[in-house]
């Protein structure tokens, strides 16, 4: 079982997959090609065909296999995922039983707060760390201003500069990684096929040209792929987004903004909003500058999204009932009939 511990096999997975038949053998996905899957087992690697009836599987899980077919989930412990694009209430799976969240970011294009929080709650979310990852450090030209203000805008959050050109903090992300199962998030053109590279001494991901006008990239990577890493622990790599729509809940939005659930313990009231009630530790501190009120700005954008995402999951949630109540019915009333006649 070698192959599979190189790639994150553990007690706590030969444990889950015990409960299944001997004639079945344990895999991890390693692609998902939308109607198959690659998975990896003691035996190498196999595409097996998604089946009616399966839960969705994402890259990163692990599975009970007999033969090519999936007989079992088994239960993760880390699942990223996100809103998917354009729609309300489907979600996105974008990588399973993760524990590093690698929030890419290019230094050939600014770096927004905004989109490091989200990539943050995603990442509270799905039960990982979050760790961003600032790329192409070599066409950066003050980095020192640059770590002052995110260590001000994100004081919570893990910070690690690399160039995949000049391999600058390439160790010191190589040694984060190992024994652990990352997976990169960024948009398109930031520089995860780059540092993939880099990272497991190979060509295995492709890499594509930015844009000099803007600097965005193309998606040079359709889907979602794990990598062995020489040193230990692998890596998903994964297309690039546009746009992170959160999943999550409150809690995820609490962990992201740890400063201001440390500040909250000194409100006045224990069910302070921070939207000008009396004696509110949080409003204070961004009056004396402890605290920048677009963090705090930040902070009441994503629970309002959230809150948004809930509500819009018990409405969709309400709907299914009602459609599942409404066929119970009418399946009745045909049943009735049939047998009155």
């Amino acid at each position: 079982m070698d192959s599979l511990r190189a790639i994150g096999y553990a007690p706590r997975w030969e444990a889950l997959f015990a409960a299944y038949e001997p004639s079945a053998e344990p895999g991890r996905v390693v692609r998902h090609d939308g109607v198959s899957l690659q998975v990896r087992t003691s035996t190498g690697v196999r595409r097996v065909p998604l089946r009616r009836g399966l839960p969705p599987l994402a890259v990163g899980d692990w599975i009970a296999v007999d033969d090519e077919r999936v007989v079992a989930l088994l239960d993760r412990f880390s699942l990223l995922r996100r809103r998917a694009a354009g729609s309300d209430d489907e979600q996105q799976l974008l990588a399973a039983n993760v524990d590093l969240v690698l929030l890419v970011a290019g230094l050939d294009r600014p770096v927004t707060a905004g989109r490091i929080r989200r990539g943050e709650a995603l990442a509270f979310d799905a039960g990982a760390q979050p760790v961003l990852v600032l790329t192409k450090a070599d066409l950066a030209d003050d980095l020192d201003d640059l770590r002052a203000r995110l260590a001000f805008d994100h004081p919570w959050l893990e910070v690690l500069v690399t160039s995949s050109v000049t391999e600058d903090g390439l160790d010191e992300l190589r040694s984060r990684m190992v024994g652990a199962t990352s997976v990169l998030v960024g948009e398109s053109g930031a520089g995860k096929s780059a540092l993939v590279n880099a990272l497991t001494e190979t060509d295995a991901a492709g890499v594509g040209a930015v844009r000099h006008g803007d600097h965005k990239g193309r998606h040079t990577t359709t889907s979602r792929q794990l990598h062995e890493l020489p040193g230990g622990g692998v890596v998903i790599d994964s297309p690039g987004i546009r746009e992170i729509g959160l999943a999550g809940d409150d809690a995820s939005v609490e962990a992201t903004f740890g400063d201001i659930g440390a500040l909250a313990a000194g409100c006045r009231f224990g069910d302070c909003r921070h939207a000008g009630e009396p004696g509110c530790a949080v409003v204070l501190a961004v009056e004396s500058g402890e605290l920048a009120a677009e963090r705090l700005a930040g902070f009441h954008e994503l629970r309002a999204e959230t809150a948004a995402a809930a509500r819009r999951a018990d409405e969709h949630e309400r709907r299914a009932h009602e459609r599942q109540f409404t066929k119970q019915v009418r399946a009745f009333v045909r049943s009735d009939r049939h047998n009155k006649r």
